[in-house]
């Protein structure tokens, strides 16, 4: 059974920093590249997503790296951290896999990772997963969240079909953070900002989303998330099977704590 799991597990796959940019004051586009990345197989997902590994400073893991002998052979206080990023961007031919990463400032492990990234760095990466992408057989699109879903609802925007129906609302700080997002639907794009009050749960609340049948994907901060899960199910009675919602994070908490608490908060 064990060989079995091991045998149907992600592979980790260690790439390199080839570059990296800052799109915006708090958004860094850190793209990966190397052998291993020319092999990965990216699922077919607007929200296909990697997980990058941090190792746990001091700690020396078995070569080659294996994330679930490490698991097994040491204390989790010792496994490494793990934090899931979209695929922003996929290019097979050119060896390169492309995350935008959230930056406050010094706060939090991945954004002064992705700061302080150079090319020839090693970045370990763990997948892919997802399971979200743009239907063809629906009347509208709704995609909702905030910067820590703006790269899965990008590419969302670059996937759907000429003409496609779909209202965006994107809760940013600030108009600093507004990125040019290409697409060939037909789409009503509601930038808000924090600093200036916004509301992603009211500003969704108040859409006009017409008739038909409506796809939801909606992701970001799990409090926000809950409540437009409540309001999009029972309020406007979507469909269950055309809703992608997830809390990717949660005020006041650390990752692993809020992985933890996720299934029962969601509830």
């Amino acid at each position: 059974m064990a060989d079995r799991s091991r045998k149907n597990a992600a592979p980790t796959i260690r790439a390199r920093v080839v570059r990296t940019e800052r799109l915006t004051p708090h958004m860094i586009r850190v793209v990966c590249g190397g052998p291993a990345v020319s092999d990965f197989r990216h699922n077919g997902f607007t929200d296909c997503y990697v997980k990058v590994l941090f190792p746990v400073p001091g700690v020396r893991y078995p070569e080659p790296f294996d994330l679930d002998a490490v698991k097994e052979s040491l204390p989790r206080e010792q496994w490494p951290r793990l934090r899931s990023y979209t695929v922003r961007q996929h290019d097979p031919a050119a060896g390169e896999l492309t995350l935008d990463v959230v930056v406050h400032g010094d706060v939090g492990l991945s954004g002064p990772w992705a700061a302080g990234a150079r090319p020839g760095d090693e970045v370990l990466l763990r997948g892919p997963g997802g399971s979200y992408a743009p239907r063809a057989d629906v009347d509208h699109h709704l995609l909702a969240g905030d910067e820590s879903a703006l790269p899965a609802i990008a590419a969302s925007l670059e996937a759907l079909p000429a003409g496609a129906r779909a209202t965006v609302c994107l809760l940013v700080h600030d108009r600093a953070e507004h990125q040019a997002l290409p697409t060939k639907g037909s789409v009503d794009l509601r930038w808000l900002h924090r600093a200036e009050g916004d509301d992603l749960v009211a500003d969704v609340r108040a859409l006009d989303l017409g008739e038909g049948t409506v796809q939801a994907f909606v992701h970001g901060e799990a409090g926000a998330v809950r409540d437009l899960r409540g309001h999009l199910l029972r309020e406007r009675g979507l469909d269950r099977d055309l809703l992608s919602i997830s809390g990717y994070w949660r005020r006041g908490r650390t990752d692993e704590v809020w992985r933890a608490e996720k299934r029962t908060f969601m509830e």
